[in-house]
């Protein structure tokens, strides 16, 4: 039922939601995803609660299964349902961060044109989130995986008369359809070898494949650095903001962008015991992403560009702590596992609750931009108070959930080596700092609608300034309760569920690590007050005087677009297409033309024989005859 409600909404809002007034259309939606959401919350009760196995651990449930297309009597594509403590857990994330998305656009999409068409997609995309989690095997994953491209698509594009929107759904769907054929190829090498496509392959298999099981999840994981946008592969993230905004908080910050996470989690006994190697490639290539997202979200202006780079920065620490894994104890070595996803539950809420919160902010005043804001806290005090918990949160300050697990995150990253516990440490001052800036600037400093106004009252403009107000209950109730999870999901025994063996693991805080990060955190919050709180400052004036040329880079992403883009043009498309392009053009074209040439050539030369003419048949006839009587007197 968790799987069939979605599609039966999605069925019934894209054949008769034309049909449906919008107050039906979101209510068929939205009553649809409450009950997904109370079957998930039931589901999870009922599988933690009943208990462990014999072995310690929380056993793998296959409630239902299939062989949908068998290939031999030893490999097939099956199709099915499987529970395990990281499924059920990502069922509760997706059910309640979509249920509050489906309330919300109740009240932020009211009006909208396509309002019926919206709901359909935001249930099409829970449908294949949500079967994505519950695959049974990796080809069944990867079915899924291009359902959530394509209704991922479909709703960045949403706004479909605004070229921004169509170049950004397009961007999206190309980028990760590149990456995703990596993920492709790196499926196939696994079934070939281990002669299944199951996530648990039997140990004879997996000896075999030993040798080529590196390159099969090295490739995976392409696939789900370009769902999870990982460096170089992030640049559709940020303009899939042209999507409505309670999107990009079901789409980019809970769901989609950690699929890639999930992913590596998924397959995460098989790396760590036949790809270590991998797993540090993929915690060196989050370290570099984490560090580069929080430098251009330091600089950016557009209030949910800055979330979107937060986000690439969150999902690249997730990444970063299942990668600096060396074995599957929790205690030793282990570690990173759980708090990754410890990290991916609390910041799915936090993130979430940032992006509903920017969603109501922007509703207020009709811009994206920081400088039409400022001062907002008086006339949105829900929307401030929420806003401010989530950065506290994600800036991890205790006691907010982003503190808990964090912390877990940079034990590991110590654990592993002190170099990376220092750098990801860095990375997470910076993220103190910039997301406080965002804070500050927002709600704090010169109020952009009292300037207008005053210039209004003194006759210097003959526009009225639309006084910001505070978001209508079903856009502010969401806010309060994702609040409140981000107030105590840190307190949730994570490690007794879901650890790197399966076995009950108490977190134990490490003081030195958790007084050096919430030093940085309170660092990181002082400088962007000293900055920021008043709007702007001497010290911010300075810095960009001084620093010019870097924030200028900052701001344009480092020129990572411009960089794809001469790759793909001066390099793919001149140096390798269109000499591709030449030689079918010239070679396999032209040859096939030969052939088409000489057999009609051949065919005029034989036509005169099938003319029709008695007379031309009788000469021909005589012809030959006279030929075999000669050729038969010399032969004499």
């Amino acid at each position: 039922m968790i799987l069939a409600l979605p599609l039966l909404s999605f069925l019934v809002l894209g054949l008769m939601g034309k049909n449906m007034p919008h107050k039906a259309a979101g209510l068929t939606g939205t009553l649809s995803l409450t009950a997904v959401t109370l079957l998930s919350y039931a589901t999870a009760v009922e599988y933690f609660l009943g208990g462990r196995n014999a072995d310690g651990v929380f056993p793998e449930l296959m409630p239902y299964n299939f062989k949908w297309l068998p290939f031999d009597s030893m490999l097939s594509i099956d199709m099915g349902i499987l529970l395990s403590p990281i499924s059920v857990m990502m069922l509760i994330v997706i059910s309640t961060v979509s249920l509050m998305v489906h309330i919300y656009s109740l009240g932020y999409m009211k009006g909208e044109k396509g309002f019926q068409r919206y709901y359909a997609f935001l249930s099409l995309f829970t449908f294949s989130m949500l079967g994505l989690v519950v695959a049974t095997n990796i080809f069944q994953m990867y079915v899924f995986w291009e359902l959530v491209g394509v209704s991922s698509y479909l709703l960045i594009g949403f706004y479909y008369t605004k070229p921004a929107a169509i170049a950004a759904s397009k961007k999206a769907f190309i980028v990760t359809r590149f990456a995703d054929l990596f993920f492709l190829i790196g499926i196939l090498i696994y079934g070939y070898y281990t002669r299944t496509f199951s996530f648990t392959p039997v140990a004879t298999g997996l000896i075999g494949a030993s040798a080529m099981l590196p390159t099969a999840l090295l490739l995976m994981f392409i696939g789900g650095a370009g769902k999870s946008a990982m460096f170089p592969l992030h640049i559709w993230l940020p303009d899939a903001m042209e999507g409505p905004t309670p999107v990009s908080a079901l789409i980019h910050a809970a769901t989609m962008v950690v699929a890639g996470v999930f992913l590596v989690a998924r397959m995460f006994p098989i790396f760590i015991e036949y790809a270590p190697d991998v797993l540090h490639i993929i915690a060196y290539i989050g370290a570099f992403t984490a560090l580069y997202a929080a430098i251009v979200a330091c600089v950016q202006t557009d209030i949910k560009r800055v979330l979107a780079f937060s986000t690439i920065s969150q999902i690249a620490f997730m990444m970063v702590s299942l990668g600096v894994c060396t074995g599957a104890d929790p205690h030793e070595g282990g570690l990173g596992y759980m708090a990754s996803m410890f990290h991916l539950f609390t910041h799915a809420m936090f993130k979430g609750l940032l992006f509903l919160g920017a969603g109501a902010i922007i509703h207020a005043v009709h811009s994206n931009e920081k400088s039409d804001m400022g001062g907002l806290r008086k006339y949105m005090p829900v929307t401030h108070i929420t806003f401010l918990i989530a950065c506290l949160a994600i800036a991890g300050i205790p006691p907010f959930s982003g503190f808990f697990s964090k912390d877990e995150i940079l034990v590991a990253c110590y654990a592993f080596s002190t170099p990376m516990g220092l750098f990801m440490s860095f990375v997470a001052a910076l993220t103190a700092f910039y997301m406080f800036r965002l804070y500050f600037l927002i709600f704090w400093g010169k109020s952009s609608y009292e300037e207008k106004l005053a210039l209004y009252n003194a006759g210097k403009s003959s526009h009225e300034p639309h006084k910001p107000h505070e978001a209508p209950a079903t856009m502010t109730v969401p806010l309060i309760i994702l609040a409140a999870i981000t107030c105590v999901a840190g307190f949730i025994p994570f490690g007794e569920l879901i650890s790197s063996n399966g076995h009950s693991y108490t977190i134990h805080i490490d003081m030195s690590v958790a007084i050096a990060s919430v030093t940085l955190a309170a660092a990181g919050i002082l400088l962007a007050t000293v900055m920021y709180i008043k709007g702007s400052s001497a010290l911010t004036a300075g810095l960009n005087r001084v620093l010019r040329g870097p924030i200028k880079a900052a701001y344009h992403r480092f020129y990572m677009d411009e960089v794809w883009l001469f790759v793909t043009k001066k390099i793919i498309f001149n140096c390798i297409s269109r000499p591709i392009a030449w030689f079918d053009r010239n070679v396999v074209d032209a040859s096939l033309d030969m052939l088409a040439k000489a057999t009609q050539l051949t065919g005029t030369l034989v036509r005169p024989l099938q003319s029709g003419n008695i007379q031309s048949y009788c000469i021909v006839f005589l012809g030959g005859a006279l030929l075999i009587a000669l050729i038969l007197l010399y032969m004499v």
